[in-house]
């Protein structure tokens, strides 16, 4: 059961359930329970069972395939007050997970059993709501994924995900295979593109990351 101080860290998180009525309060205090989840930790891995749905309070999740030669590629992230949409349409679907989630930041998470979720689904409005909208939210972040890899240029990709990067922290620190994961490519290929990138003087390469040198131009790559 949890605790009223974990319950009131996961209300803020995840606000929606201050409108609960006290029933489901009461369910989701005596039947979620809390954990916490270190860096580099598979939550799941394809074709496993689901038997809870975590919803995060803390850190990031990565959720990414990996394709028969190996390449990586990234479907979305999720983090505070937010769920993998995967685990709820497998744990709704009663099929196995089809990615791989994988913990990028330590991570608090607050579990709610399949069982339960499925419940809550068919007689919470509230419940309901919560969970098609994640559905929503998460399935335009991966029609944009889809979107990019089947139309965009692989030097564009590479260069807005800099850019992105670049608007937190400059040098970005990704490795060229790191690079490479995230976009769905070969490191060889990212290679090739920010070898192109530096002899322009658009970015420069360091040990493990890469310093962007002229926004501008590197821009006008990225929207090429």
């Amino acid at each position: 059961m949890l605790d009223p101080e974990t319950y009131h860290r996961i209300v803020r998180a995840l606000p929606f359930l201050q409108r609960a009525d006290p029933a489901l309060v009461r369910e989701f205090r005596q039947a979620a329970f809390y954990a916490k989840i270190p860096a580099g930790k598979d939550v799941f891995v394809e074709g496993d069972s689901v038997q809870a749905i975590a919803l995060l309070i803390s850190g990031v999740v990565r959720v990414y395939k990996i394709g028969e030669t190996g390449r990586e590629i990234t479907l979305y992230r999720f983090g505070l007050g937010e769920s993998c949409i995967l685990t709820a349409n497998a744990i709704l679907s009663q099929q196995s997970f089809p990615a791989i989630a994988t913990v990028e930041q330590e991570a608090e998470a607050v579990l709610v059993p399949a069982e339960l979720f499925r419940e809550w689904v068919g007689r919470s409005d509230l419940w309901r709501k919560f969970v098609f909208d994640l559905l929503s939210q998460r399935l335009s972040t991966v029609l944009a994924v889809v979107e990019e890899v089947a139309f965009h240029r692989m030097d564009t990709r590479v260069a807005a995900l800099l850019l992105e990067r670049g608007s937190f922290s400059n040098p970005v620190s990704m490795t060229h295979q790191e690079i490479a994961a995230e976009l769905g490519s070969s490191r060889e290929v990212v290679s090739r593109i920010l070898e192109d990138f530096e002899r322009q003087g658009l970015t420069h390469g360091l040990r493990g990351a890469v310093q962007i040198l002229d926004v501008k131009s590197l821009e006008a790559r990225a929207t090429m």
